[in-house]
C-alpha cells in the first residue's frame, strides 16, 4: 500500500510541476484531489484494509494529499504570477509620452443668458416663477384675451397634444398661475422653454422666453419705459439706444415692440439689422383689463405691465451669433468658446 501511495504522490508532484497553465493544473487538482480523484478514492477505500494497517495507511495518504495540494497552490502561483507580468507588460503606460488634453466643459450660451435676465430682474425685487410645459388652451389662450379665431390658435403656430392640452407657446400662461394664486401688489418673472412650430436660421420649435410682470396701484406705461432701459443698459451695455414701437399682443393695452440699437454695427446700418440700425428684442404692455377680469383683480383699483423676451434672440445679439440652430446642435467647438 505505501508503495502504491508514494507512485501515485510522485505523479501528482511531477505533473502539477510541469503544469504549462492553469487549466491544465485543475485538470491535475482534479485527477488526483477531487471527489473522484485517485487519492480521495483510496482513503475512501480504507475501510477494506485490515484493521491494523488502516492507522499507517490512512496517515499516509493524508500526508501525500497535503503534499499534492501544496505543489498545486505552489504551481498556481507561480502560473498566474506569470499571467501577471505578461499583462503588465502589454499594459505598460510610457510616462515620457504626452498627455492627452481634456475637454473642458462651460455653460451653454443660452442658460447664461436667461440667467443673466433673470439676475437682473430679481436684483429689482421681483421673484422667480414657473409652470409647466404641458398647458392647457384656457391658461395659454383664453385667459390671455385671445379671440377664438386668433391665428396663433392654429395647427401651423401650436403644438397641440390632445383636446385642449398643448405645450406652451409662450410663458405667459405662468403669468394667470401667478395672479390666481397671488393677491397684488406682485412682480415677478418667469423664465422657461416654449414651444411653437417654427424652424429657420433665427426661429427654433423649441426655445427659451423670460416674461415679466408687475401690478400694483398706479403702474403707467413710464414705469415699463424705465426698466426696461435699465435691462437692456445692463445686458448690452449703457451705450445702448432704445424705441419703443406701437404694436398689438391682446393681453396687453397699450403694446409696444422694443427695438434697440444694433450692437454689430452700432446703428450704422447692416445685414443683421437690415440697414436700419435697429434690432427688435421684445415684446411689452400693460396688462389689458380684460385679463384682470379673468383672474379676479379689479381692473379699477389695479394696473400693471408686462413683457417678454425670447433668450436665444437676446443670446444671439449679445454674443454675435448668426444661426440660431448652432445653440442645438452640441458642437464642442461652438460650445468652447463660452468657456
Amino acid at each position: 500500500m505505501k508503495a502504491k501511495i508514494d507512485a501515485i504522490r510522485a505523479e501528482a508532484l511531477e505533473l502539477a510541476a510541469s503544469c504549462p497553465s492553469l487549466e491544465e493544473l485543475e485538470r491535475v487538482r482534479v485527477r488526483f484531489l477531487g471527489r473522484k480523484g485517485r487519492l480521495t478514492l483510496m482513503l475512501r477505500g480504507l475501510g477494506g484494509l485490515p484493521a491494523g494497517e488502516r492507522p499507517a495507511a490512512g496517515a499516509a495518504l493524508n500526508a501525500a494529499k497535503r503534499e499534492v495540494a501544496a505543489a498545486v497552490e505552489a504551481r498556481r502561483l507561480a502560473l498566474e504570477g506569470e499571467r501577471d507580468r505578461r499583462d503588465l507588460s502589454r499594459e505598460a503606460v510610457d510616462v515620457t509620452l504626452p498627455g492627452e488634453p481634456r475637454a473642458i466643459g462651460a455653460r451653454h450660451p443660452v442658460s447664461m443668458v436667461m440667467a443673466a435676465a433673470t439676475e437682473i430682474f430679481t436684483g429689482l425685487g421681483f421673484t422667480v416663477e414657473e409652470g409647466p410645459e404641458a398647458e392647457t388652451e384656457y391658461y395659454n389662450f383664453d385667459a390671455l384675451n385671445f379671440p377664438r379665431d386668433h391665428p396663433a390658435r392654429d395647427m401651423q403656430a401650436t403644438l397641440h397634444i390632445a383636446g385642449d392640452a398643448l405645450m406652451r407657446t409662450h410663458t405667459s400662461p405662468v403669468q394667470i398661475r401667478v395672479m390666481q394664486r397671488r393677491q397684488p401688489p406682485l412682480r415677478c418673472v418667469m423664465p422657461g422653454r416654449v414651444y411653437r412650430c417654427d424652424s429657420d436660421v433665427s426661429h427654433s420649435p423649441v426655445f427659451h422666453q423670460v416674461e415679466g410682470l408687475l401690478v400694483g396701484e398706479g403702474v403707467h406705461f413710464g414705469h415699463l419705459k424705465g426698466i426696461l432701459s435699465f435691462f437692456v443698459g445692463r445686458m448690452f451695455g449703457p451705450g445702448t439706444r432704445i424705441r419703443f414701437r406701437p404694436s398689438f399682443f391682446p393681453f396687453t393695452e397699450p403694446s409696444a415692440e422694443i427695438d434697440i440699437s444694433c450692437v454689430i454695427c452700432s446703428g450704422k446700418g447692416c445685414r443683421v439689422c437690415k440697414d436700419t440700425g435697429w434690432v427688435e428684442i421684445l415684446g411689452a404692455g400693460m396688462v389689458h383689463p380684460a385679463v384682470f377680469e379673468a383672474v379676479g383683480y379689479d381692473p379699477e383699483r389695479w394696473t400693471g405691465y408686462a413683457f417678454g423676451m425670447g433668450v436665444e434672440r437676446i443670446a444671439m445679439l449679445r454674443y454675435r451669433i448668426d444661426d440660431i440652430r448652432l445653440f442645438y446642435e452640441n458642437d464642442v467647438r461652438f460650445l468652447a468658446q463660452f468657456r
